[in-house]
């Protein structure tokens, strides 16, 4: 008797341990399978409806969403190719709105009277009143442009063609897009491609707020002369060489076993959470960095930190759920688009890859996100193009191996 109440002990101790280990298997397994819960996309491969006019799309350069979830595209007329604008094909007008259904519902841009219009398109926003901005990224591009919905233009933010640093308080530097606070109807520029900080200025007067620079402090554009000089030096020699000139964000300097670099390098966008934090894609140093609105650093992140060339973090968006869980960033030197956790900045699934088919991706660079939580990806150099990707809620991407 003792011997079977000896097993049986032993069979319920056994039990007990297979139950709680299940239990705790379970917990983990479920854990797990939560931690890597991210949005879940589909391309949707009839939108937008073919341009009317014979028209066709240049690089395509920024998008952003309305009110009425309109989606707005700037793109670049000047790059279209002699091949593609043979006959009666040519550039559609810079700036392009749709509806829902795809349907092209406006389209106007290009140069005026009264403003500079840049020498090449970059971002664009919609702020709360409906207002468009425009930025360019060209090398005489110091401005950033204020429009209606119909095309009229109400502001420009310094001027064309003038010397500038990255601590001038009235001209930027080829800025490379901008965001608009409901809360306080301010400005905020990615300060760019030329200079290397974050600039504030009041939406409606253009009157200079505030700026920051990597870690919120002042910006200084020396740290990158030795950098400078390097480039200089190896686009004197592809010249003695016959050679193109590498591109300067080819030669960037970043340098990933080093130690984080201490300024921004390419600004390239700026966004304002719910919570009232900014965060603001360093794209070729690969990271993501996150201030307060007074410019008061509070954490940084990397994704797929060993990229070099043209950077990973091309630009940020965020989930419609009240906390907005996730952040999705364009890459569009890996083909990708990740999904970060917003709380940790840690990567939880990415979608896409590079191509021309619907899904794929040719240099994917700007994102925005509707009501519904759809989202809308831009394609510069040959990608040409602006697709919708249809939230169809939670599930378990697979994270691409990059660098």
């Amino acid at each position: 008797m003792r011997r079977y109440l000896y097993v049986g002990g032993g069979l319920l101790v056994v039990g007990l341990t297979l139950g709680i280990g299940q239990l705790l298997f379970e917990k983990s397994a479920a854990a797990q399978g939560a931690k890597a819960q991210s949005t879940m996309f589909q391309v949707d491969p009839l939108w937008p409806k073919p341009l009317p006019n014979r028209w066709l799309l240049g690089s395509t350069i920024g998008v952003a969403v309305d009110s009425q979830d309109h989606v707005w595209i700037i793109h670049r007329p000047a790059t279209l190719q002699p091949n593609e604008i043979r006959s009666s094909w040519k550039g559609a007008p810079p700036v392009l709105e749709f509806d829902q259904a795809g349907n092209l519902v406006s389209s106007w841009g290009g140069p005026g009277q009264g403003y500079e219009w840049p020498q090449s398109e970059h971002g664009i926003f919609i702020d709360h009143k409906d207002n468009v901005w425009i930025a360019g990224n060209g090398g005489r591009d110091s401005q950033i442009l204020k429009f209606t919905k119909q095309g009229k233009f109400l502001l420009q933010i310094g001027h064309q063609g003038v010397k500038h640093d990255s601590n001038d308080t009235e001209n930027l530097g080829s800025p490379a897009n901008m965001t608009v606070d409901p809360q306080t109807n301010e400005v905020y520029v990615a300060d760019g491609y030329g200079n290397h900080r974050v600039i504030v200025f009041d939406a409606d007067t253009g009157k200079y707020k505030r700026h920051w620079g990597a870690y919120g402090k002042k910006p200084d554009d020396h740290y990158f002369d030795a950098e400078n000089a390097a480039i200089a030096a190896a686009r004197q020699a592809a010249r003695g060489r016959g050679a193109p000139a590498p591109a300067a964000e080819d030669t960037s300097g970043y340098t990933p076993n080093k130690p984080p670099d201490t300024q921004f390098r390419i600004v390239h966008a700026v966004r304002i959470a719910k919570d009232g934090l900014v965060y603001v894609a360093d794209r070729t140093n690969d990271r993501i960095q996150v201030f307060r609105k007074d410019g008061t650093f509070v954490k940084e992140g990397w994704v797929a930190r060993k990229t070099l060339g043209s950077g990973s973090v091309w630009d940020i968006g965020f989930s419609i759920d009240p906390a907005q869980r996730f952040i999705y960033n364009p890459d569009g030197n890996n083909e990708t688009i990740w999904e970060l956790m917003r709380d940790s900045l840690d990567i939880v699934g990415s979608f896409g890859s590079g191509g021309h088919f619907a899904g794929q991706f040719y240099g994917p660079h700007s994102l925005a996100v509707d009501s519904k939580g759809n989202v809308y990806i831009t394609e510069t150099y040959e990608g040409k193009r602006v697709q919708r990707f249809l939230n169809k809620g939670l599930g378990t991407n697979p994270v691409v191996s990059f660098p």
